[in-house]
């Protein structure tokens, strides 16, 4: 992509955030710190990002300083994560799931989705929109929809005990601002995923937040859900970025929990389209989110996790009543004040450059360059 890097990519307080992420400089893969309007190579202290943020010094943490923001190469900005593996929570809102079931079963007729709300939210004995997850309420809701005919698996995730929890990408595979996103050639019909992404340690602990798209095949998702890994998991499918931004005084999960994620997808044909997700919707709080993620298991080197979206793109592209659907070319913007923009061109994942470096490759760079062991506990 040909754009230039510019502080509109940054958060709009970045003078007061300390932000991690990882440039492609001629040694190889390097993390970086940005404090103050200096980005820092840190690799001398630690490797890898992994390693970084199991510091608790991560925020403070010296390094050699590069340049200012302003001389940020966009050529050079990869994806901020690196041995982490790379989470996702899907259908972490359920007033959108519940609405969408609601709208189907009234067939757009407004009168009719209506008259099954109010039939729903007697039998639970409140409003729909206030019923928590895996409650008494949620119970009595899963009830009524099942006598209704109108019970799913997706709700089962929306509404029930457990979060749906799945493995996005591979260790390595994430692309950052400015790389293409891949959307696989065969399918017909897709969407962007405008979301928060967490970045967790390896003990559990939530140390910062990015943006991601979780770039999401509807129609292979839609013909059956035990397609998804079809759906999701693809080369270059998905992206996160610019940075991380850490957590500290400025700024915490609140933030995460307040935020509205803006999404501006621009097309080579003229086509607009701009939606929104306020995460103050989502129906798991983020830390119930990274609980259920931790689960019993361990991730010696940390995990992302994408937050899921309320934002379900439905504006007609082409025909009337087709919706919405990628085309190549097509450029999308996520932000939120906060964290940034994080900008992606789409491309196909077979046109997409080939993802070569993995773990071997990152492994025989760093022993090459003296830094096996850099920042290990």
């Amino acid at each position: 992509m040909s754009d230039n890097f510019s502080g509109e990519m940054l958060p709009t307080d970045c003078g007061e955030a300390v932000l991690v992420g990882r440039l492609q400089l001629e040694a190889g893969p390097t993390p970086v710190v940005v404090r103050n309007g200096t980005v820092y190579d840190v690799s001398a202290s630690a490797a890898t990002v992994a390693d970084l943020l199991e510091r608790p010094d991560a925020a403070s943490v010296e390094g050699r300083a590069l340049f200012g923001t302003e001389d940020l190469q966009s050529d050079r900005l990869l994806s901020p994560v690196d041995l982490q593996v790379v989470k996702a929570a899907g259908v972490t809102f359920a007033v959108s799931a519940l609405e969408r079931v609601i709208e189907e079963r009234a067939r757009g007729d407004a009168g009719a989705a209506a008259a099954v709300r109010g039939k729903l939210e007697a039998r639970v004995g409140g409003g729909i929109r206030s019923v928590v997850p895996g409650t008494d309420d949620a119970g009595r809701l899963k009830a009524a929809l099942i006598e209704e005919g109108m019970w799913s698996q997706y709700l089962e995730v929306a509404i029930g005990p457990d979060a749906e929890i799945f493995t996005k990408a591979p260790v390595l595979s994430t692309v950052g601002w400015g790389a293409e996103i891949g959307i696989r050639s065969d399918s017909s019909w897709n969407n962007p995923e405008p979301e928060i992404v967490l970045v967790v340690n390896s003990s559990g602990t939530p140390v910062g937040a990015t943006l991601g798209n979780d770039v999401n095949l509807r129609d292979f998702e839609g013909r059956s859900a035990l397609l998804l890994g079809k759906a999701k998991d693809n080369n270059a499918s998905a992206a996160l970025g610019p940075f991380i931004r850490l957590f500290d005084g400025g700024f915490g999960m609140d933030d995460v929990r307040n935020a509205v994620v803006e999404l501006v997808v621009e097309g080579m044909d003229g086509y607009r389209l701009t939606g929104s997700s306020s995460m103050r919707e989502i129906s798991r709080d983020p830390e119930e989110l990274v609980r259920q993620a931790m689960s019993e298991h361990h991730y010696p080197d940390g995990f992302t996790l994408y937050l899921g979206t309320l934002f379900a793109p439905v504006q007609d592209r082409d025909a009337p009543g087709r919706g919405f659907t990628h085309k190549q070319g097509d450029k999308v913007h996520i932000s939120t004040p906060k964290l940034g923009t994080l900008v992606n061109r789409v491309t196909t994942s077979k046109a997409a450059p080939p993802w070569r470096f993995g773990i071997r490759e990152l492994m025989n760079n760093l022993v090459a360059r003296g830094l096996v062991g850099v920042g290990a506990r």
